[in-house]
This record gives C-alpha cells, structure tokens and sequence, in this order.
C-alpha cells in the first residue's frame, strides 16, 4: 500500500528517484500515466492490468467512457527502475503533469502520484479546507456527501483506485 508525502527532484534526464518506501512494491516494474488533476499515477504492473482487465471487461455505453479509456492507456508507459529506484518519466507525461524539478510524490492507496510541488500545495490549499470542515466520513456506509464541484459525490461508495 502506498502512503505519505515526498519531495523527489527531477534530474536533468527527466529521472526520478522513488521514495525508498515505494521501491519494493514497484522494483519488478510500474506504469505511469495520466492522471486527473494533472498528476501522474504510478501502479506496479499487476495492479495495472487488473485495472485495464476491469476497463476491458466493462461495457463502453458512451463517449465518456470511451475517451477517459483512450487518455488513461494513450497515455501509459511501463518503467522498471534502476538499481538507485530511479525511474524516467517520459516528456509527454512530464509535459500533461507541467512538473517542474521540484515535485511532491504521495501514497493513494493502491497507486502513487506524481505531482509538480507547486500544483500540489494549490490542491492541497483549496481542498484541505473542504476536508477538515467534512461532517461525515464519505466512505461510510450509506453515507450522501457533496463537496465541490472539484470534489466527489459519494452515495454507497465501494473504493476503487478509479
């Protein structure tokens, strides 16, 4: 499982060193690829491909299941880091992500995410608010939350990293 908050550079070669927690979990190799908000998502290759069999298997009743399917894989690079756990992200993710060289790495659960730093902390600055002021767990069952139009609507939610 992936947790917590790093603060990676990104080298001159477009080179990331994955935080020293993540690296077991993603050393036999990992995919990058678009994420929402303009992050990047990192999932070690099995949970990828259970993801993929999952977006395979389901029917695409419309346009908008079609293009999130033809963004997330159009977008996807399979990676295996080094011996140091550096991994390079290729310019087109660099570019969807604008990160700079400073960047900020957290855990999501069953993937990890590549934000550039300063996109981070304006995420974190408008969201962090409608967080603290929550008077329900989202996740809870039975549970109806709305946040922002930036956030979710959450009636019976099941986790899935999608």
């Amino acid at each position: 499982m992936f947790l917590g908050t790093y603060t990676p550079r990104l080298d001159t070669k477009g080179r990331i060193i994955l935080p020293a927690k993540f690296r077991d979990e993603l050393s036999a190799g990992l995919v990058l690829t678009r994420g929402q908000e303009r992050c990047l998502y990192v999932f070690p290759v099995a949970e990828f491909e259970r993801i993929h069999e999952t977006m395979r298997s389901s029917p695409l009743p419309g346009r908008q299941a079609r293009d999130f399917m033809r963004m997330f894989l159009s977008g996807a690079s399979d990676e295996v880091p080094d011996k140091q756990g550096r991994v390079t992200i290729p310019p087109v993710l660099r570019e969807y992500a604008g990160l700079s060289q400073e960047l900020t790495v957290i855990g999501s659960g069953s993937r990890a995410e590549i934000w550039d730093s300063k996109a981070w902390e304006e995420y974190m600055t408008q969201t962090e608010a409608e967080f603290a002021s929550l008077d329900e767990d989202p996740f809870a069952p039975d549970s109806v939350m709305t946040m922002s139009p930036h956030s979710f609507v959450a009636p019976n939610v099941t986790c899935d990293p999608l």
